[in-house]
Parts: C-alpha cells; sequence; structure tokens
C-alpha cells in the first residue's frame, strides 16, 4: 500500500480455477486485517463504492447490496406469511437483519457469525445496516460457529437464511449435508430454509450439492434466482427447502402479505418478482431436475 492509501489493483480471486479474475482499481482502503478466519478487505470505489471483500471473494457493494439482501430475506419471510421468529447464520455486515427487521411479525431475529472481526468492523463502516439491527430489541447477535448453533439449537425457527460465505474457509461446513439435517430440527413445520448457491452458470456443485441434501431432507426444495451485478456469471442462485411449495404462491397471495407489512419500501423486491424468480432458464432448471 502506498503512502496516500491507495494500493494496486485488487483481484478477485474466486475463480482462478477457471482462468479468469475480475479486478477493481480501489480508492482508499478503509480496513484490511487477517481475521482468525479469513482476509478481510474494505475499499472504496469510483462505481461500486464502498466493496467488501473477504479471502478474495467479493461480499457486498454499497451499490447493489439491496439485490442479495432483500431477495434473500424477504422472499422466504414473504412465503411462510407469519414468521415470528428467524435465523441468520452468517450475515455479519446486518444488511439481510436490517431487511428482515421491516417485518412487524418478526419477534425474534438470531444472527449467529463466527468472525467477531466483521460484527466490529461492520458497526464502523457499515452503520446504515449494523444501526437498524442494534438498535432493535428483537435482535439478538451471537458470536458462534452456525453449524455448531443450529445442531444444539433448542428452538424452532419460522425462517432460517444462510447468508454464507462461498464454500471455503469457515463458509465450507455451511454447504454440508449434516449442516442441512441440522438445520432441519430446530425448524417448524412450514420453515423456510434459503441459502446463497453462488452463480449456477460458474458455480455449478454448489447449487446441486444443496439441492441434492434438500432433496433427502424436505419435501419440497429448489432454487430462486436474482441478477446481481457485482456478482459476475449471471444468475445468482438461492436454494431453499421447506414443506410449503415455494413456486405456487401467487402474486396476489404475495401483495397481501405486503400491503398486512405495511408496504415498507423496496428497491427490487416486489410480488411479482418474487413469483417470476421461481422461473429458471432451462439450463439451471436442468442442474436440479433429476437429482
Amino acid at each position: 500500500m502506498t503512502n496516500d492509501g491507495k494500493a494496486g489493483w485488487i483481484p478477485e480471486t474466486l475463480f482462478d480455477r477457471l482462468g479468469f479474475r475480475m479486478i477493481y482499481e480501489p480508492g482508499r482502503m478503509l480496513h484490511e486485517i487477517n481475521t482468525l478466519h479469513q482476509h478481510l478487505q474494505l475499499f472504496e470505489h469510483k462505481f461500486f463504492g464502498k466493496v467488501l471483500v473477504l479471502d478474495g471473494a467479493v461480499q457486498i457493494t454499497s451499490l447493489d447490496e439491496f439485490i442479495y439482501q432483500e431477495m434473500m430475506s424477504h422472499v422466504p419471510l414473504f412465503a411462510h406469511g407469519q414468521p415470528e421468529n428467524v435465523l441468520i447464520v452468517g450475515g455479519g455486515d446486518c444488511g439481510i437483519a436490517a431487511q428482515v427487521l421491516k417485518h412487524r411479525s418478526v419477534k425474534r431475529l438470531v444472527q449467529v457469525e463466527i468472525d467477531a472481526s466483521v460484527v466490529e468492523f461492520s458497526k464502523e463502516f457499515f452503520p446504515e445496516f449494523t444501526g437498524v439491527a442494534f438498535n432493535d430489541d428483537r435482535f439478538e447477535s451471537v458470536i458462534d460457529d452456525g453449524a455448531r448453533y443450529v445442531a444444539e439449537a433448542d428452538t424452532e425457527f419460522d425462517v432460517i437464511i444462510v447468508d454464507s460465505t462461498d464454500p471455503q474457509g469457515p463458509g465450507k461446513v455451511l454447504f454440508s449435508h449434516d449442516f442441512y439435517e441440522a438445520c432441519r430440527r430446530c425448524m417448524s413445520h412450514n420453515s423456510v430454509l434459503v441459502t446463497q448457491n453462488g452463480v449456477p452458470f460458474l458455480q455449478r456443485e454448489e447449487l446441486v450439492s444443496s439441492v441434492g441434501s434438500f432433496r433427502k431432507i424436505f419435501k419440497h426444495s429448489g432454487c430462486y434466482i436474482a441478477a446481481v451485478p457485482t456478482y459476475v456469471g449471471g444468475h445468482m442462485a438461492m436454494g431453499w427447502a421447506s414443506n410449503i411449495k415455494l413456486p405456487d404462491i401467487t402474486p396476489d397471495v404475495l401483495l397481501c402479505r405486503y400491503v398486512e407489512a405495511e408496504k415498507f419500501d423496496t428497491k427490487y423486491w416486489t410480488p411479482q418478482v418474487q413469483h417470476a424468480a421461481f422461473a429458471l432458464p432451462r439450463f439451471i432448471r436442468d442442474l436440479i431436475h433429476d437429482l
């Protein structure tokens, strides 16, 4: 790093195995540290705003965070209908927590993040998320291994959102069959589980592995998609599993639930977008059709 606080171009190394990288020309480096679990970088970018990178993989940018956060939170919560107890595994930046707390039906939100450093730095650099979460009495922050937490939890959750990194480092266990089994044991009958499963065009095995496990554990499962510009490679896939058949929930039903939630502001999610997100391109549908 140079004396003026600027570094060289920063590569996203997530797809090195495929022979290509995305690179970012940073402005000011806001924070860089090797935590107990991962290498964390936060820098300013002239187009994307604040960019958070963990172990060479972009996690969030100020410009398009709302797409991922809204689709990971509002889709499962509105699919359930009246969620009261919600669990987030990961999500230390509190972006998803801030969205979940928009739902008046939620009485308790537990966020389990393995890396305390992520939470502490987010309080400084993402106050727009952490301020909402930590100032809400319904929110509980737990520093623990998410896999251990769900294996030992004595609470039933209506919605579980797995806001993990990619399956490397501390996030690897959150893509395992045993972890999904543990999630199932602390879910109520009509609970919904949602996981981030990468970009199927480039990360086929993430989606195939997760949905393959879901099919052995849950009555219904699959994935839905969103377009997140920062996550290069096309559609972002969110895996889901439940006793509820999520694609069958109509826009009219979703609109009624949205009205009951007092139609809080969104920038990407709408009832129509939620319903349409389950209409998969053929190549993604074929990946998981016969699992």
